[in-house]
């Protein structure tokens, strides 16, 4: 959190200007992949964005989309960012809160949360029994994570974080992060009550980056044995 809050603080001191978007880039380069079509009609919907950031994203389901949308970001200078930008979006609530905090006090479920690359940096275990929690059956999620590391490292195969450096500037600021392989993904998913629908591959389109993405959407089932699995 330290570094997110770092980062937040050092783009207010900057005054750094980011354009509006007009659809959810998943991975890191734009028009890569599907867009925010992946949630379906959103429409006077309830959706989740969680680790939301600067808040474009949630703006734009709002302001596009017609969702009501609840962003949840623990960064505080994140957060101040949010504010100061989308002071009276209709349809948005940004919230400063911790991920996990939020879904387990959460009443009533949303009919859909999503993740632009939050889950990469939240505890699985801690994360998805939650998220199940706030979603009804048939409900979905969706959310992009990172899959191999910027130097081109592979994705791990056990649950465990490791170390990984955030750019900011002239300086690296260091962040836990769960890099997870596809399968070991459907595995915490099914264990928690989803079924997989789809994986898309996000890769940069026009030279050479080791970087790659994955883009997951799943739907909320009733809850199931650990080993019962899509077919």
């Amino acid at each position: 959190m330290a570094s997110w809050t770092a980062y937040g603080e050092h783009h207010i001191r900057e005054g750094t200007e980011i354009g509006e978007v007009d659809r959810i880039d998943w991975g890191f380069w734009a028009g890569v992949g599907p867009g925010s079509e992946v949630l379906g009609d959103l429409t006077g919907r309830r959706v989740l964005d969680l680790c939301s950031g600067l808040g474009r994203h949630a703006a734009h389901l709002a302001r596009d989309h017609g969702a009501l949308v609840d962003a949840i970001e623990a960064s505080p200078a994140q957060h101040q960012r949010a504010l100061a930008r989308y002071p009276d979006q209709d349809g948005l609530h940004l919230v400063l809160s911790d991920a996990v905090d939020h879904l387990a006090m959460t009443e009533q479920p949303y009919d859909m949360i999503y993740s632009r690359h939050g889950l990469s940096y939240l505890d699985p275990s801690a994360v998805l029994p939650v998220l199940a929690r706030a979603l009804r059956p048939g409900d979905r999620l969706a959310f992009s994570v990172i899959h191999t590391t910027k130097t081109g490292q592979s994705p791990a195969t056990s649950v465990e974080p490791r170390m990984e450096e955030l750019p900011l500037g002239d300086q690296q600021l260091p962040v836990r992060m769960w890099i997870l392989g596809v399968e070991l993904w459907e595995d915490l998913l099914v264990d928690h009550g989803f079924i997989l629908d789809s994986v898309h591959v996000l890769d940069s389109p026009d030279h050479p980056n080791p970087v790659s993405c994955r883009l997951f959407v799943a739907q909320r089932t009733p809850r199931v044995t650990s080993r019962q699995r899509t077919t």
